[in-house]
């Protein structure tokens, strides 16, 4: 006879299916936040009520706090003094200091990846950037936004180098807003093609220096754009 009390096999795995459930339903509600950030409908320094998220969502308040607690941790939500939650909204020289950091990261990824990546894996990277070139004049924002992070993840990916693509992960995460701003200017969109070709061929060429040059200098003009594009958000 098969036991179905407390701390039985059945309770386990309903236990273990209801946290799976609720740990997908967060996710889904993370990445639904998450697009409304990038997109500015939820604005910088906008407080977030768990209970009004949850009626527009159409899910319960339990869902939503762990999105929150989760967009906390990635740098897109803060808590203010009164412990309310509220769209991160980071100074630009605390975005020049992550970009710097991130900057590093990726440039010592592309060495190691000139090293250790497999054809395969240099020639999917290469891939994602002719689908963003084949993409770059669509109003798909989001879409090409993706491709762009898909970029530099494969790369740090190709590096084989599990505590660099965790902090990688890390400050990505933090940086996500910002660089999707500087990624939405029409004005910079040929050059960021032209700077994520020549991080291509230096990869293809395994060619570690050139291939930790482009991917610094690329970081280091996101700064610049960065700081150009919240200007112009702001003065119109």
């Amino acid at each position: 006879m098969r036991p179905d009390g407390p701390g039985s096999l059945r309770d386990l795995v309903e236990e273990d299916s209801l946290a799976l459930r609720r740990r997908s339903l967060s996710e889904e509600v993370v990445d639904k936040l998450r697009d409304l950030i990038l997109l500015e409908k939820l604005p910088p320094g906008l407080a977030l009520n768990e209970r009004e998220l949850s009626e527009i969502l159409g899910t319960s308040r339990t869902p939503v706090r762990e999105a929150i607690k989760q967009l906390e941790a990635d740098g897109l939500v803060e808590y203010t003094e009164t412990r309310r939650p509220r769209v991160a909204d980071p100074s630009m020289k605390t975005l020049s200091q992550w970009l710097m950091i991130q900057g590093t990261l990726e440039g010592l990824a592309g060495e190691q990846a000139c090293l250790l990546a497999s054809d395969k894996e240099l020639d999917h990277i290469a891939s994602i950037q002719k689908r963003m070139v084949d993409l770059a004049e669509s109003d798909n924002r989001l879409a090409l936004f993706g491709l762009d992070m898909d970029f530099h993840r494969a790369i740090v990916a190709a590096a084989h180098n599990p505590p660099l693509q965790e902090t990688h992960n890390q400050y990505n995460a933090r940086l996500w807003r910002a660089r999707f701003v500087s990624s939405q200017r029409h004005a910079n969109r040929e050059m960021q093609m032209r700077k994520h070709q020549d991080i291509v061929d230096a990869l293809l060429a395994r060619d570690g220096h050139a291939a930790a040059a482009a991917l610094r200098n690329h970081l280091n003009n996101a700064i610049n754009n960065i700081e150009t594009a919240l200007k112009e958000r702001a003065a119109g």
